[in-house]
């Protein structure tokens, strides 16, 4: 017994020893040398720091910058911060300008009211039933992208399919434009605010993309909105009418009833071009994340691929199609729908969640936090610990998701947090969930899926959209 506590005490140290070698609070510089050390590796650097700090981690930036931030993945600060004391937290005071490039959409604006008016008059449009038949079935990081952009994209402006999946797999502005984006707000989150505004004022380095990038989307966004614009007048289109029969949701919010929205401005070219950023960035990385992490598990647990194929076929009754409404036989298949909960617990699409109180405030945990606090919830790193799901933490059992009859277990939102919490959980959630479960079935009836060899390691890339750094790379055979 003895030897065993002394070899825990020599883990606990050197536990100790590397988190403040790694994180240590340098003069001046604070903890940010070590954090940049680990920035390649930066979502399994969290769960190891979280797991050896008790679930929350007080970050000291550099002096007079602003970066003191607060890294958690306790449900219980997580519940309060999302749910219980929602109405002291929002996003922060300079997250706008880290995002500057989204603009006042639903993802990003911190305005309360606006904000609310944003989620009504987008639920009504995603809740109507015109809009949930709009579902494309086709026949992985790089498809999966394409495919959801695509996809996206069409539903969102109405324009013509930019055929990005197409054979020759070309290369498409926006869709570029939106990349650079998301790599240059991940390097803001770690630089001075001084320092990334004097690169963006001047033009330089990462900042210079980041720029390029923001013109690229506003010219897209801009040809849309022209020609939709032209599109409803030539249609004798009344503004402010009912928009929810609309086709698409560039349409729908151009023809939106600001009587109910007061907030909501169809006539500024702005609001539309937020909107369209918004949703095209919500359809498309999210689902497509959330896909190409799904099937690399699926590559890796062959048996779990046994189990969803049985309940297709166990669903449909042996036939080809079923024979019941599509949404009553997609809603019958609950393994797939826990193995997809499973890997989106392990790999979740945003892989972390930024909040700032307004007034200070004292977490369940007893941190407390000020009004120049940043609060970075790590949703990569609160799915694997094992304080919170148990041992297996990091395996991938879909079978934690099912009931002692097998229909689907319940785990509250501020430890799921895939489709974040409280007020503003993701209003797309039913939508992209039956997406998936679409793309799911067609590949998986139709397909057997290998690994290419040669593949590069599996990991995750730093940004806030959770992507593979190396793709991956399969091989897709023809069921006979």
């Amino acid at each position: 017994m003895a030897s065993i506590s002394l070899f825990e005490a020599s883990i606990a140290i050197f536990c100790f020893i590397i988190l403040h070698f790694f994180l240590g609070n340098w003069p001046v510089l604070g903890m940010l040398p070590g954090l940049l050390l680990e920035f390649h590796r930066i979502y399994d650097f969290s769960v190891e720091v979280l797991e050896n700090s008790d679930l929350t981690f007080p970050f000291k930036g550099p002096w007079f910058t602003g970066m003191d931030m607060l890294f958690t993945v306790d449900p219980t600060n997580i519940h309060h911060i999302m749910s219980s004391n929602f109405s002291n937290y929002t996003k922060g005071p300079d997250f706008k300008q880290v995002f500057d490039v989204f603009g006042d959409g639903i993802l990003t604006t911190d305005d309360s009211e606006l904000w609310k008016n944003l989620k009504k008059a987008s639920l009504v449009m995603l809740n109507h039933q015109g809009f949930q038949k709009n579902g494309t079935v086709v026949d992985l990081q790089d498809v999966f992208k394409r495919f959801m952009f695509d996809t996206t994209l069409v539903t969102v402006t109405g324009s013509a399919d930019p055929r990005s999946l197409s054979i020759e797999m070309p290369e498409v502005e926006f869709a570029k434009a939106l990349d650079h984006v998301g790599e240059g707000i991940m390097h803001r989150h770690v630089r001075p605010r001084l320092l990334w505004k004097l690169q963006k004022c001047v033009g330089f380095g990462q900042e210079k993309k980041f720029s390029k990038a923001d013109a690229t989307l506003n010219q897209a966004c801009a040809k849309y909105i022209l020609e939709k614009r032209e599109e409803t007048r030539s249609q004798g289109f009344d503004y402010h009418s009912n928009g929810s029969e609309s086709e698409d949701i560039l349409t729908y919010h151009i023809k939106i009833d600001t009587t109910k929205y007061e907030l909501l401005n169809p006539s500024d070219d702005k609001f539309l071009r937020d909107t369209i950023l918004a949703f095209v960035l919500a359809g498309r990385d999210t689902t497509a994340s959330a896909l190409t992490w799904f099937f690399w598990l699926l590559l890796e647990n062959p048996q779990v691929v046994t189990k969803i194929r049985q309940e297709i076929n166990t669903s449909n009754g042996g036939q080809e199609k079923p024979s019941c409404e599509p949404m009553e036989y997609l809603n019958n298949l609950v393994y797939l729908h826990g193995a997809l909960y499973e890997a989106m617990r392990l790999y979740p699409p945003v892989p972390f969640e930024r909040m700032s109180p307004i007034k200070p405030d004292v977490l369940p945990s007893g941190h407390k936090v000020d009004s120049s606090m940043k609060i970075l919830i790590f949703i990569y790193a609160l799915g694997r610990m094992r304080a919170v799901w148990g041992e297996d933490a990091s395996e991938f059992k879909p079978e934690r998701w099912l009931s002692e009859t097998t229909s689907l277990r319940h785990e509250p939102s501020f430890k799921f947090l895939a489709f974040n919490a409280g007020p503003r959980s993701c209003i797309g959630k039913q939508l992209a969930m039956t997406l998936m479960k679409i793309v799911v079935v067609e590949i998986l009836q139709n397909y057997d899926i290998k690994v290419v060899k040669g593949q590069k390691k599996i990991e995750p890339a730093p940004g806030p959209i959770l992507r593979m750094k190396h793709g991956l790379r399969v091989t897709l055979t023809k069921k006979c």
